[in-house]
């Protein structure tokens, strides 16, 4: 039986939609048909890698933002039944490591591979998922709105719990980048603290988006905003700076917007960097990076989304139109995360 998957074919040229067999589940893996797959920026980003340095098979399905519904179950899986509506853990360690063994298989000392990212994902009507434990239920929660959970929501969750101890009342926290995981970010830090939160993006549609997330505060996301930051506190800067857009642009203005003592943690894969030095940066600041979430977390976000607590504002296309949704999303037409909808 051949069913659609939209497959990234050729180094260099735009993804294809084709007709690839149905897969089936081998021992200890499931089937899931899937019911929602987001988009994310990370796929231009594999997209935009020259030969030399492209890590991953070809071809290979899209998808690393999957809902489901268990369809098949492969010899030796239990814990989960036939008909589960389930969203899929993106981080597929080894499971046996150091920092797997500690729940943290999205930082695997042996190679993390993911659904989309070193596997075929879920851009497609079916798709393998390795093992049971990296399936989450999330019952009658909208797989539509569910399916982002699983970066969108954690991979700022992650990076906000790093930092959570900071966040206390009288701070201000700086959100660069008001888009696919800036707009959750917002809603996590209004939820989980009492911090003023600042938002940073482009256009006056997207800072009226952030302010609507939660936002008290939206910039133009230029370098005359490190000085109004300065002046909404005192003079200090920031305590916290997220960059959820990761270029050098973003970089710079992320630390002109932090102050003495605080941290800057550096989210979005734009390929840029934060340059710091004893003399060019405010002392003591601390930078980091952050990549994508531990299960337990994901456990988390779903809870919080069925009590309301966060919500991610989607923008669904069918299968058919993949390929137009990934030019609005490079264009910046996508209001919060698209979504594909087989």
């Amino acid at each position: 039986m051949d069913v659609k998957a939209l497959q990234y074919v050729r180094i260099g040229a735009k993804p294809e939609l084709r007709e690839v067999d149905k897969p089936s589940p081998g021992a200890g893996e499931i089937l899931l048909k899937i019911t929602a797959s987001g988009l994310c920026h990370s796929d231009e980003v594999v997209m935009s890698y020259p030969e030399d340095v492209y890590p991953y098979p070809l071809p290979m399905t899209f998808g690393h933002e999957p809902a489901g519904v268990v369809a098949e179950l492969g010899e030796g899986v239990t814990g989960v039944d036939v008909g589960d509506s389930v969203i899929v853990y993106g981080c597929w360690g080894c499971g046996v490591c150091a920092m797997c063994a500690d729940g943290s298989e999205n930082l695997c000392l042996r190679g993390m591979v993911s659904p989309g990212l070193g596997r075929d994902g879920a851009m497609a009507e079916y798709m393998i998922v390795d093992d049971v434990r990296h399936l989450v239920p999330i019952g009658d929660l909208d797989p539509v709105r569910a399916a982002s959970l699983t970066d969108a929501a954690l991979t700022p969750y992650q990076a906000i719990k790093k930092v959570l101890p900071r966040l206390v009342g009288g701070t201000t926290t700086v959100v660069i980048g008001a888009g696919g995981l800036g707009h959750v970010a917002i809603q996590l830090l209004r939820t989980l603290t009492p911090t003023r939160v600042v938002a940073l993006d482009l256009g006056d549609e997207k800072l009226a988006f952030a302010r609507e997330m939660g936002a008290h505060e939206a910039l133009e996301s230029k370098p005359e905003a490190a000085d109004r930051i300065r002046e909404l506190t005192g003079g200090r800067g920031a305590d916290v700076v997220f960059d959820f857009v990761g270029i050098d642009p973003t970089g710079d203005l992320a630390l002109k917007s932090v102050g003495v003592g605080g941290a800057v943690v550096l989210v979005g894969a734009g390929g840029g960097t934060v340059k710091v030095g004893l003399m060019s940066a405010p002392f003591d600041v601390q930078v980091s990076t952050s990549l994508w979430g531990r299960r337990k977390e994901l456990l988390e976000l779903v809870e919080m989304a069925k009590r309301g607590d966060v919500s991610i504002e989607t923008k669904t296309y069918p299968l058919d139109d993949a390929l137009r949704a990934y030019d609005d999303l490079h264009e910046g037409r996508v209001r919060g995360r698209g979504v594909i909808v087989p």
